[in-house]
């Protein structure tokens, strides 16, 4: 990977996110209607099972088949912090990996300052072998076989955001509150933390979003000297532009804040203006983010392996503004309106909230660093077991049926 690292912010050119069959090509012709085909590599260890009747670059679902080229060495726990009832399925998690399948557990430093954990001395051999990181500190993005999530689908969102790049295979359990992402229960946690070792899990890609925010031009000062990279070129010695570079699993939420106007944004679509929006703001997510706040919002929900992007107005003062969906393989911008009468402010996945101002662009398309999420038990059953548990889809009162066979209309003669 191509990393230019600036001074005080955590931004980089990212070559990696170029197919590898195209980083000698123009990059003008990196462009794929489908979207680009996915990275099938996940971490050191992990791929993608080959499948050569794969068509069009996406992937027969059914064959989404989860081996390793090497036995996994290092797993990364992440828990959800202020719940203290994940503090016994945590513990039980980490001394089966540490003491039966002898590997290298990866921790937050804060979860393992835990006080509740500080004081359990009956856990402190554990804790002792235990490796921690720091959050935009600590670099793990290249160690790591695979993820466990002991918590809600906020775990699994924090789990994408810490791997810019090729994410591992990620093994969700459901101890939180909604648990739409989080398929494992965790009752037979060593059952089937053994069935993804041994390979062969099921896996559904989830496509993340590669977002570029382009924050206007600043006038360079001896005080505050921004350093910048725009499309691999530097600015000259007074303008200085701010690029900053993410990846999304759920949503980018593009909003009026504080304000009390209308937001009015323009929508591009590979260059072309699409539209204006006019209202609370729009949501541009996966189909991942279907069932988020999208949903939410009226959108419909699509399935994960579907290569698309959502767009979806929230609250438009207009009655004909319906969500729609696009191609995978276009790039969004949006931009404020010229006689936009106020600032709009984006978010990533609910995190890092910054203002967006005239001058200002998002710039949104497909990643092909998708996030490898491994399944209970196969990548349709799971989600529509998802829609039913969590969001109660179609739940009705079942008609009864007649007692009289005889249709209705002929008894009434």
């Amino acid at each position: 990977m191509v990393r230019v690292k600036f001074r005080g912010q955590n931004m980089f050119l990212d070559m990696n996110d170029v197919p590898r069959s195209t980083k000698d090509v123009d990059p003008g012709l990196w462009h794929f209607l489908h979207g680009p085909y996915p990275a099938t590599h996940f971490g050191p260890k992990a791929c993608v099972l080959p499948n050569p009747t794969s068509v069009m670059h996406i992937q027969d679902p059914a064959s989404q088949r989860l081996t390793w080229s090497k036995p996994p060495l290092n797993v990364l726990v992440i828990r959800k912090i202020r719940d203290e009832t994940l503090l016994e399925p945590f513990k039980e998690l980490c001394r089966f990996l540490v003491e039966e399948k002898h590997l290298m557990v990866y921790v937050e430093k804060k979860v393992v300052d835990d006080g509740s954990l500080m004081r359990d001395d009956s856990f402190s051999a554990i804790r002792n072998q235990l490796c921690t990181f720091r959050e935009g500190f600590d670099d793990i993005s290249d160690c790591i076989d695979l993820i466990i999530c002991l918590g809600g689908d906020g775990t699994l969102l924090y789990a994408s955001s810490l791997f810019q790049g090729s994410v591992p295979p990620v093994m969700a359990f459901h101890l939180g509150s909604l648990g739409f992402l989080t398929p494992f229960k965790f009752e037979s946690f060593r059952t089937e933390v053994d069935k993804v070792f041994e390979g062969n899990a099921a896996i559904i890609l989830r496509s993340r979003l590669k977002v570029k925010v382009v924050k206007g031009t600043f006038q360079k000062n001896e005080q505050n000297v921004l350093f910048c990279l725009l499309d691999a070129f530097m600015c000259n010695s007074v303008i200085w532009i701010l690029c900053v570079y993410i990846k999304v699993l759920n949503e980018v939420v593009v909003d009026r804040g504080p304000s009390s106007y209308l937001s009015n944004v323009d929508l591009y679509l590979d260059g072309r203006l699409i539209t204006s929006v006019q209202g609370d703001g729009v949501i541009v997510s996966t189909p991942t983010g279907s069932t988020a706040y999208a949903a939410a919002a009226g959108a419909s929900m699509i399935h994960p392996n579907v290569p698309a992007i959502m767009v979806t107005p929230i609250c438009p003062h207009s009655l004909s503004f319906r969500p729609i969906v696009v191609p995978a393989g276009v790039e969004l911008m949006i931009t404020l309106s010229p006689d936009a009468r106020n600032t709009a402010w984006v978010s990533f996945d609910g995190r890092k909230r910054q203002e967006i101002q005239h001058g200002d662009s998002i710039k949104i398309t497909t990643s092909c660093f998708p996030v490898p999420s491994i399944c209970c038990h196969d990548l349709v059953y799971d989600w529509f077991d998802s829609l039913a548990q969590c969001l109660h889809w179609n739940v009705r009162k079942k008609q009864t049926r007649l007692t009289d066979a005889s249709d209705s209309s002929e008894t009434e003669n």
